[in-house]
């Protein structure tokens, strides 16, 4: 069928790259997008899809149920792909209650519109409701623990991760409790075109091209599973086509890595790839500063339940999946360089002190 899509967040990094994924594949199907435009979302990171007669853009808060409620009815949506949400753990610390507002009222508000749009409809059971959460929401692994399964009990260590494990337990009672069909995705860590440049790897190329220190939490030695958003929109589409409703799935990369080793292999790349660079080799520039509070230090997934029922598995290595990402910074000047605003700026400053 051809479905009308409601994508929430869909003007941030993940929602960007998958409404780019969704209108190359289904050019039919109707693609609106609803995104407050908060600091990480971005009306340009859509300038590719804005021309298209089934895409439309709306600016709104999720928290606003008058305005979910015009949009489920006039587009008359069957599918909602919901990734809006406040996602950076330091700003969490920072200030915890936009992360409470977005994250768990914006989701049950998401939900009981949805609900109401499903019922009315009588219950169709081709709807779906696509909840994009984290592995955040498990806590944190020792160095031999097992990596994440869909079972693992939840253990949030963040602002940010209990606001997505609250989320994400709001969907799962919608299933077991109204038999609303959704379904529940936690990803590892994501990186790719048209990240805000707070996050890691779009924060140290950025940095590098720019001669700025290139600031490492605590030892180095914090482990993270990186998933790159072009294999996790794939990993999306599969499931909202053939994802069982109530059901959550696992998406990672396979690619366990040292914070250090990940910085010192962008370094080398962007030796590599960028021939100007204010500091060379790039290496110079790493900085180790006063750890995070409450640093999770290891995030492992076991994505073998995607792989077993739905057929999805990663395509694109780490090495070619960050040459990829550093090929797009170095490309793409003209996107980042209006991000580095003063309210970034304060907010640089206040989170990292060098040790």
């Amino acid at each position: 069928m051809n479905r009308r899509l409601l994508v929430t967040g869909g003007a941030g990094f993940i929602g960007a790259n998958f409404v780019h994924h969704w209108c190359q594949v289904y050019p039919d199907d109707r693609v609106v997008v609803l995104d407050a435009l908060t600091y990480a979302g971005n009306r340009l990171n859509l300038a590719l899809v804005e021309g298209r007669e089934n895409f439309r853009f709306v600016q709104g808060d999720i928290c606003d149920r008058t305005i979910i409620d015009e949009l489920l009815l006039t587009e008359n949506i069957d599918t909602i792909a919901h990734f809006a949400a406040e996602s950076h753990v330091d700003r969490s610390i920072l200030g915890p209650a936009a992360f409470v507002q977005t994250n768990v009222v914006g989701t049950f508000t998401l939900l009981e519109a949805f609900r109401q749009h499903w019922e009315i409809k009588a219950q169709p059971s081709d709807y779906r409701f696509l909840h994009v959460s984290t592995d955040e929401v498990y806590g944190s692994l020792g160095a031999d623990d097992p990596a994440f399964c869909e079972t693992t009990p939840y253990a949030p260590n963040s602002p940010y991760s209990a606001s997505k494990a609250g989320s994400d337990h709001l969907v799962r009672a919608y299933y077991h409790t109204y038999q609303l069909p959704t379904i529940i995705t936690n990803c590892s860590n994501n990186y790719g075109p048209y990240q805000f440049p707070e996050k890691l790897i779009p924060l140290m190329c950025i940095n590098t091209l720019i001669g700025k220190p290139l600031p490492v939490y605590g030892d180095g030695k914090n482990v993270r599973d990186w998933l790159y958003v072009g294999d996790h929109c794939l990993a999306l589409d599969v499931v909202i086509n053939r994802g069982e409703p109530g059901e959550t799935y696992n998406i990672g990369g396979n690619n366990e890595v040292e914070n250090i080793n990940l910085v010192q292999l962008l370094c080398q790349m962007m030796d590599e790839l960028a021939s100007d660079l204010p500091v060379h080799p790039a290496k110079q520039l790493i900085t180790f500063v006063k750890d995070r509070q409450g640093h999770d230090r290891r995030y492992a997934i076991n994505a073998n339940k995607i792989k077993t029922q739905l057929g999805w598995t990663p395509s694109v290595t780490i090495a070619e999946g960050l040459r990829l990402t550093v090929e797009w910074y170095l490309n793409h000047r003209d996107w980042w360089e209006p991000l580095l605003s003063a309210e970034y700026q304060a907010y640089y400053r206040k989170n990292y002190s060098v040790k």
